[in-house]
C-alpha cells in the first residue's frame, strides 16, 4: 500500500498548469503545493498592507482547474497558500466551489502567527538581537494539525507557515496513523516531503548535469509514493519531460542542508542515514532513514522592515574598465556624499556592469536624491556613460530573522469550513535521549546497484 502525494509548486509563482498536470497525468491521492518562502511572507505582508490578500491567490488560480475532478476522484488538497491569513483563503477556497457549484469540505489550520507576542528577538544563526518591531513572525508547524483536518473529512486543508515537508508528513500520519513515536517513518515522510517540495528541483531542473536532462522545457513535477514504513519511491509522470534518477535526487537532498540532523516539529530526520536506488527508469527508492525526537524548540520567521533601497546600473564598456569605475563613483559621490547612507554596496561585474546601491531608513535620502545625482553625471563621467536604470523612488526592503521559541507556547489549531476540530496534542519532547553512532563518511557516486547516500541537514 503507498500513498501517491504529487507536487505542483514549489514556490509563488512556479506554473500555473502543474495542478492540472498531475491531476490529469496519472493517479495520485494527494496534491500539495509549497507557496511559502521567506521572502513569500514579506511580499504577503505588503500585500496586506496595501489592501490586498495576505494569501497566494495563484493557489485559487490552480484550484479552479482541478477542485472538480479532485473531488469527483477523492484527492486530497493540502498546501501552505493560505500564508498570512489561512482563514481568508479557506473562504476563498469555498467562494470559488461555490462559483464552480461544489461543495468541498474545507479546513484551515493556524497558530503559527506569533506577530504581536513577546518574542526573545535573539537571532538563531548569529546571536544577535533585534531592536526592531517585526512585521511578520510566523512559528514553523508540523503535519499534525494536517493530519487531524484530514481526518475530520477535509477535502482542501491550507495552512499558514508550516515546514515544506510537512505536507507530507500531515497525509502520511493520517493514512498511516503514525505516533510521535513512529520515529523512522515520520523521518522517512520528512526526507520524501524535502525532495518533492521543490518542484522540479527534484526532476531536472536547476541541475548541474543538465545536458542529461530530457525534455527539460516541458519538466515533470515529481511525486513520492509513500510507503507505511516511512521509505519512498521518487517518481513523475510518463511522458513528461526531465529526469529522476539518484542524481537529481541526491542533489534536491542536499539543497538548504546544513549538518546531518535535519530538525523539524515532528521529528529529526537523519540525513546521514538515506539510502537511495534506481528503483526503474525515472524511479529512485528512497529508504533506511532513521529519526530522532525533535528538539524542544520551533524556529520563527520573523521579518522586519530594515528601510528603503534603491539601486542605479551602469555600464562599462571599452579599456581600463576599473579605471572608468573609479571615476563613476567618484562624480556620483562629489553630488550625494557616500556618507549621507546608512549602507551602501558598490558591485562591478566582470560583465562590465556597475551596479550601486544605497540603503537607508530615510526613504527621500535613499530616493530620487540618490537616483537623481546618478543621472546628473550622464555628461560628465566616464567616456560612453550608459545607464540601464531610469532615476526612481527607493523601496523598502525586509530582513529575515529566525528565532526560536519554545514549543510548548505554540498551539496549532485546525477548522473544518469553520468550525474547530481537535488537534492531539503531542508531549512536548526534550532532548533526545539516544543518539545514533557518527555516520561512515557519504559516498560521493553509487556502486554497481545504483545506491548513493546523501549527507546534510538544516535547522527548522
Amino acid at each position: 500500500m503507498t500513498l501517491r502525494v504529487a507536487n505542483c509548486s514549489g514556490f509563488y509563482g512556479d506554473r500555473l498548469s502543474a495542478a492540472r498536470e498531475m491531476v490529469e497525468g496519472g493517479p495520485i491521492d494527494v496534491l500539495t503545493g509549497d507557496w511559502l518562502a521567506e521572502l513569500t511572507m514579506l511580499i504577503l505582508a505588503g500585500n496586506r498592507l496595501k489592501g490586498r490578500p495576505g494569501y497566494a491567490p495563484t493557489f485559487l488560480r490552480q484550484l479552479e482547474d482541478v477542485l472538480g475532478p479532485c473531488l469527483d476522484r477523492g484527492i486530497k488538497i493540502v498546501t501552505n497558500a493560505g500564508g498570512l491569513d489561512p482563514a481568508g483563503c479557506a473562504e476563498a477556497v469555498h467562494e470559488l466551489g461555490a462559483r464552480l457549484g461544489l461543495s468541498p469540505a474545507v479546513a484551515h489550520v493556524t497558530g503559527d502567527d506569533l506577530t504581536g507576542q513577546p518574542l526573545d528577538l535573539v537571532n538563531a544563526d548569529t546571536g544577535e538581537r533585534l531592536d526592531a518591531t517585526p512585521l511578520t513572525a510566523n512559528a514553523y508547524l508540523g503535519g499534525r494539525p494536517i493530519a487531524a483536518a484530514l481526518s475530520a473529512g477535509a477535502d482542501v486543508v491550507v495552512t499558514g507557515r508550516v515546514t515544506d515537508a510537512a505536507l507530507v508528513t500531515g497525509p502520511g500520519i493520517w493514512r498511516y496513523g503514525w505516533g510521535p513515536g513512529d520515529l523512522d517513518p515520520l523521518a522517512g515522510s520528512v526526507v520524501a516531503g524535502h525532495i518533492i517540495e521543490c518542484g522540479c528541483q527534484a526532476t531536472g531542473g536547476n541541475y548541474a548535469f543538465f545536458q542529461d536532462v530530457p525534455d527539460l522545457a516541458h519538466c515533470g513535477f515529481p511525486l513520492a509514493e509513500l510507503r507505511q514504513d516511512g521509505s519512498a519511491v521518487i517518481t513523475k509522470h510518463p511522458g513528461t519531460g526531465g529526469l529522476v534518477s539518484v542524481g537529481t535526487v541526491t542533489a534536491q537532498l542536499v539543497y538548504e542542508l546544513g549538518g546531518p540532523r535535519y530538525l523539524g516539529p515532528d521529528v529529526v530526520a537523519r540525513f546521514d542515514t538515506i539510502t537511495l536506488a534506481d528503483d526503474g527508469p525515472d524511479r529512485v527508492l528512497v529508504s533506511g532513514v532513521r529519526g530522532e525526537p525533535p528538539p524542544c524548540t520551533l524556529k520563527v520567521a520573523v521579518n522586519h522592515l530594515g528601510g528603503y533601497r534603491n539601486t542605479m546600473t551602469l555600464v562599462l564598456t571599452g579599456l581600463d574598465v576599473e579605471a572608468k569605475a573609479r571615476v563613476a563613483e567618484e562624480a556620483v559621490w562629489a553630488r550625494i556624499p557616500r556618507e549621507s547612507f546608512d549602507a551602501v554596496d558598490v558591485t562591478l561585474t566582470e560583465s562590465g556592469l556597475l551596479r550601486i546601491t544605497v540603503m537607508d531608513a530615510d526613504e527621500r535620502t535613499a530616493g530620487r536624491a540618490f537616483s537623481e545625482a546618478v543621472v546628473e553625471t550622464g555628461l560628465a563621467s566616464y567616456p560612453g556613460f550608459y545607464g540601464l536604470t531610469p532615476p526612481g523612488n527607493a523601496s523598502p526592503y525586509g530582513i529575515y530573522w529566525p528565532v526560536l521559541v519554545p514549543a510548548a507556547d505554540v498551539r496549532p489549531q485546525a477548522f473544518l469550513d469553520g468550525t474547530q476540530i481537535p488537534v492531539p496534542a503531542v508531549a512536548v519532547p526534550g532532548e533526545p535521549a539516544t543518539a545514533l553512532p557518527d555516520p561512515e563518511p557519504p559516498l560521493t557516486s553509487g556502486p554497481a546497484d545504483g545506491t548513493a547516500h546523501a549527507d546534510g541537514a538544516k535547522g527548522g
